[in-house]
Order: C-alpha cells, then structure tokens, then sequence
C-alpha cells in the first residue's frame, strides 16, 4: 500500500493482484470503509470478476467506481470515490432508462420528459451513449437545470439525477 498526498488524486494504493474474486472487492471495501467521504483509492486487480463486483458494490454503498486504466496484461486499475452513503442517492421522481439509444437521443427525451415535470422534481436518466456525460454537463449548463448526481454503475453505464429548477 502507498500514500499521496494530494486530494485530487487517490491517497491509498491496494494492489491485489493474483487474488480471485471476492478478495478484491473485500480489499477495497476495507480500505474505503477508512478514508473520509471524497477522497479516492486505486485498486489493481487482474481478477476478470473485479469490474462486475466493483459496480454492482458501488450502487448499494454510494461509493463511486470514477475510473478505469488498463495497465497491461490483465491488471486494472480502478479509482474509487468514498461516498457519504448509500442514503446520498437523490430520490427521483421519474426514471428513464434509454440505453441503447445513441445520442442525442438521451437528451432528447429527457427533455421531453423534464417539460412535463414541476419545479423540484427529479429525473433519473440512464444511459450507455458514450457521449451522455459531456451531453448531459453541457445541457445542464445552458438551462434552468441542476445536475444533482453522476454515477457511473456499469463499465460505460451511467445515471444522471437532474432536477427541474
């Protein structure tokens, strides 16, 4: 294990390469349960097991999978974002699950779908497009919109809570 200092960058190293699936999900889980909400750890597996557990773990526990590098051969390495908890997840009140649906799709319907809603209320849109994350950002940006939550809980998966200001 090593340690950073900067905050920016994941403060804790666990390489647990050469262990099976579910030493390294346990390992993370370890480590993460020690760090403070928001600061990062890097977790290098070589179990192809490991992207699975990681992103269905992140869902139920609100921590955040936020990147993913190849290092060679079969090592991964994963950054992990301590979450407050499980309990951070916004409560939608509408849910659009449009994977599979290239963009600008994404956007297009959940505009529509927004148009509808009251000040306050919140879409949770799902998406697999690779361009729903800049989409989304840039969206938001230029519109009485508020970008509640990110989370990528899937490799190339992702789930936007946006609220209607």
């Amino acid at each position: 294990m090593s340690m950073q200092r900067n905050l920016d960058k994941p403060i804790v190293t666990l390489d647990l390469c050469g262990l099976n699936c579910p030493a390294p999900l346990l390992g993370a889980k370890h480590v993460i349960d020690d760090l403070r909400p928001g600061e990062v750890m890097r977790l290098i597996s070589d179990c192809p097991g490991t992207p699975d557990d990681l992103f269905a773990w992140s869902r139920h526990t609100g921590n955040e999978v936020i990147g993913t590098d190849k290092l060679g051969g079969r090592r991964v390495a994963y950054s992990i974002k301590r979450g407050a908890s499980a309990a951070a997840r916004p409560t939608a009140n509408v849910t659009l699950d449009i994977r599979g649906v290239s963009c600008p799709g994404p956007i297009i319907e959940a505009k529509k779908l927004l148009d509808g809603m009251r000040g306050g209320e919140v879409l949770h849109l799902v998406s697999n497009c690779p361009g729903a994350t800049d989409d989304v950002n840039s969206w938001v940006k230029s519109t009485a919109l508020e970008l509640v939550a990110k989370q990528e809980t899937a490799p190339g998966t992702y789930e936007f809570f946006i609220r209607k200001t």
